[in-house]
Protein backbone atom coordinates (compact mmCIF):
# COMPACT_ATOMS: atom_id res chain seq x y z
CA UNK A 1 0.00 0.00 0.00
CA UNK A 2 2.67 2.57 1.02
CA UNK A 3 5.19 2.23 -1.77
CA UNK A 4 6.08 3.43 -4.62
CA UNK A 5 7.92 7.30 -5.11
CA UNK A 6 5.06 8.66 -4.01
CA UNK A 7 5.19 8.35 -0.34
CA UNK A 8 8.23 9.06 -0.11
CA UNK A 9 8.14 12.50 -2.01
CA UNK A 10 5.10 13.76 0.66
CA UNK A 11 6.98 12.21 3.57
CA UNK A 12 10.08 14.47 2.12
CA UNK A 13 8.09 17.04 1.55
CA UNK A 14 6.20 17.19 4.68
CA UNK A 15 9.34 16.76 6.76
CA UNK A 16 11.15 19.64 4.36
CA UNK A 17 8.13 21.73 5.60
CA UNK A 18 7.80 21.29 9.23
CA UNK A 19 11.61 21.66 9.18
CA UNK A 20 11.46 25.36 7.44
CA UNK A 21 8.46 26.25 9.37
CA UNK A 22 10.89 25.76 12.82
CA UNK A 23 13.34 27.34 11.43
CA UNK A 24 11.02 30.48 11.39
CA UNK A 25 9.54 30.21 14.48
CA UNK A 26 12.60 29.91 15.76
CA UNK A 27 14.00 32.95 14.17
CA UNK A 28 11.36 34.88 15.00
CA UNK A 29 11.23 34.17 18.81
CA UNK A 30 14.80 34.65 19.13
CA UNK A 31 14.35 38.11 16.98
CA UNK A 32 11.25 38.81 20.06
CA UNK A 33 13.47 38.08 22.59
CA UNK A 34 16.40 40.75 21.64
CA UNK A 35 13.32 43.31 20.62
CA UNK A 36 12.48 43.03 24.46
CA UNK A 37 16.22 43.29 25.59
CA UNK A 38 17.03 46.37 24.10
CA UNK A 39 13.52 47.56 25.19
CA UNK A 40 13.97 46.62 28.88
CA UNK A 41 17.50 48.12 28.26
CA UNK A 42 16.76 51.39 26.93
CA UNK A 43 13.63 51.63 29.35
CA UNK A 44 16.02 51.59 32.37
CA UNK A 45 18.62 54.29 31.01
CA UNK A 46 15.97 56.34 30.59
CA UNK A 47 14.95 56.24 33.39
CA UNK A 48 18.37 56.42 35.02
CA UNK A 49 19.10 59.80 33.25
CA UNK A 50 15.87 61.26 34.60
CA UNK A 51 16.87 61.18 38.24
CA UNK A 52 19.72 63.23 39.55
CA UNK A 53 21.43 61.13 41.80
CA UNK A 54 25.07 60.31 41.65
CA UNK A 55 24.44 56.57 41.80
CA UNK A 56 23.07 57.09 37.94
CA UNK A 57 26.60 57.91 37.07
CA UNK A 58 27.70 55.04 38.63
CA UNK A 59 25.71 52.64 36.79
CA UNK A 60 25.98 54.44 33.18
CA UNK A 61 29.61 53.61 33.94
CA UNK A 62 28.92 50.07 35.10
CA UNK A 63 26.47 49.36 31.83
CA UNK A 64 29.26 50.96 29.57
CA UNK A 65 32.03 48.67 31.38
CA UNK A 66 29.48 45.80 30.49
CA UNK A 67 29.05 46.23 26.86
CA UNK A 68 32.75 46.82 26.59
CA UNK A 69 33.37 43.14 28.11
CA UNK A 70 30.57 41.91 25.64
CA UNK A 71 32.15 43.00 22.93
CA UNK A 72 35.67 41.59 23.68
CA UNK A 73 33.38 38.26 24.14
CA UNK A 74 31.45 38.31 20.82
CA UNK A 75 35.16 38.72 19.05
CA UNK A 76 36.68 36.17 21.12
CA UNK A 77 33.75 33.58 20.13
CA UNK A 78 34.05 34.78 15.83
CA UNK A 79 37.98 34.17 16.61
CA UNK A 80 37.74 30.83 18.16
CA UNK A 81 34.74 29.83 15.07
CA UNK A 82 37.58 30.74 12.24
CA UNK A 83 39.96 28.75 14.40
CA UNK A 84 37.82 26.30 14.18
CA UNK A 85 36.52 26.60 10.91
CA UNK A 86 40.03 26.23 9.81
CA UNK A 87 41.03 23.37 11.19
CA UNK A 88 37.90 21.40 10.41
CA UNK A 89 38.61 22.44 6.68
CA UNK A 90 42.53 21.34 7.01
CA UNK A 91 40.70 17.98 8.59
CA UNK A 92 38.37 17.50 5.57
CA UNK A 93 40.93 18.65 2.98
CA UNK A 94 43.70 15.58 4.20
CA UNK A 95 40.62 13.13 4.35
CA UNK A 96 39.66 13.87 0.59
CA UNK A 97 43.30 13.46 -0.12
CA UNK A 98 43.91 10.63 1.60
CA UNK A 99 40.68 8.80 0.57
CA UNK A 100 40.55 9.85 -3.45
CA UNK A 101 44.30 8.90 -3.44
CA UNK A 102 43.21 5.00 -1.93
CA UNK A 103 39.79 4.51 -4.13
CA UNK A 104 41.94 5.67 -7.81
CA UNK A 105 45.13 4.83 -7.51
CA UNK A 106 46.22 7.90 -9.18
CA UNK A 107 48.04 10.76 -6.93
CA UNK A 108 47.05 13.16 -9.06
CA UNK A 109 43.43 12.97 -8.24
CA UNK A 110 44.24 13.32 -4.51
CA UNK A 111 45.21 16.76 -4.99
CA UNK A 112 41.20 18.24 -4.82
CA UNK A 113 41.65 17.37 -0.98
CA UNK A 114 44.20 20.67 -1.10
CA UNK A 115 41.52 23.16 -1.94
CA UNK A 116 39.87 22.80 1.45
CA UNK A 117 42.87 22.04 2.85
CA UNK A 118 44.53 25.42 1.68
CA UNK A 119 40.80 26.94 2.46
CA UNK A 120 41.36 26.09 6.15
CA UNK A 121 45.11 26.94 6.01
CA UNK A 122 43.65 30.73 5.02
CA UNK A 123 41.11 31.10 7.82
CA UNK A 124 44.11 29.78 10.09
CA UNK A 125 46.44 32.72 8.79
CA UNK A 126 43.20 35.33 8.39
CA UNK A 127 42.37 34.58 12.20
CA UNK A 128 46.29 35.43 13.29
CA UNK A 129 46.87 38.14 11.14
CA UNK A 130 43.49 40.22 12.38
CA UNK A 131 43.77 38.96 16.09
CA UNK A 132 44.60 41.92 18.62
CA UNK A 133 48.15 41.45 19.80
CA UNK A 134 47.85 41.12 23.83
CA UNK A 135 50.11 43.37 25.76
CA UNK A 136 52.20 41.88 29.24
Amino acid sequence: MFQGPFWLFAFLSVGAAALFGFLAVAAWAGSRQQERESYYRNDMLKKIAESDTNSAVATIAYLQEKEKVSAANREAKKREGYSLGGLINIAIGIALLVFLMAISHRPEVGLVGLIPFLIGVALLIHNYLTSPKRSA
